[in-house]
């Protein structure tokens, strides 16, 4: 049966996750040390060339593919954006500690958007009709091999949403330019709308990082 490998890759630091504050639709660059840190990784790892690449059409995701994957053909979708945070979009948390919206959202759930943005559940909707469109359109085309250039919160939604074995979102952090490869086949896709979790990418880990929900709320 015709396996379709997806490597998914969180994009490349910016200056707002230096500072710790909430960019969602706010499209910031990658600053000089998130763009030095990804071709440090470039000389340390191997990255496995693709055939084509998917990308939110935010600048850190593009700018974070030129470099990983360079020369590829890009299919942009808005689909693959990082969620809107609304009210919160370039604030801190700690600029919005006593703010009592904030205390809300920060109780999490489904239903529990920022004032003005957008739910999780919204998010993992939007990841659904992402991923139907990539594996749609690598069974069309006869790809066996792209990556999805995207934001560490999309990443574990889409891991945790659809992956196997069944994990935790927080299980499928990662750190800036690295990842996840999956496997997915047709008829595992179209009769449960799941793919089978792989391993890391660039493949070096022996076990999975640590990182703090922080870290990926501030994407």
């Amino acid at each position: 049966m015709k396996g379709y490998r997806i490597a998914f890759i969180r994009h490349g630091m910016t200056q707002a996750n230096l500072d710790g504050r909430y960019i969602g639709t706010t499209d910031l660059p990658l600053c000089r040390e998130g763009a030095d840190q990804l071709y440090e990784k470039i000389e340390k790892y191997d990255y496995p060339s693709v055939q084509k690449v998917y990308t939110s059409p935010l600048k850190r995701c593009k700018q974070t593919i030129s470099i990983l994957q360079p020369n590829r053909l890009v299919a942009e979708m808005p689909e693959l954006r990082e969620m809107d945070f609304g009210k919160f979009e370039n604030k801190t948390a700690d600029e919005l500690m006593n703010d009592p919206d904030y205390e809300q959202f920060i109780k999490g759930g489904l239903d529990n958007p920022p004032p003005n943005g957008e739910s999780t559940r919204e998010v993992i909707n939007r990841c659904y009709e992402a991923l139907n469109i990539i594996i749609s359109d690598m069974m069309y085309e006869g790809l066996t091999n792209v990556a999805v250039c995207t934001h560490g919160g999309l990443i574990m939604n889409m891991l945790a949403g659809f992956g196997v074995p069944k994990r935790k979102p927080m299980d499928y952090a990662c750190d800036f330019g690295e990842g996840f490869e999956v496997m997915v086949t047709a008829s595992m896709w179209q009769r449960s709308n799941a793919f089978e979790v792989i391993g890391t990418y660039p493949p070096k880990y022996e076990e999975m990082p640590d990182y703090t929900v922080e870290d990926y709320y501030t994407d």
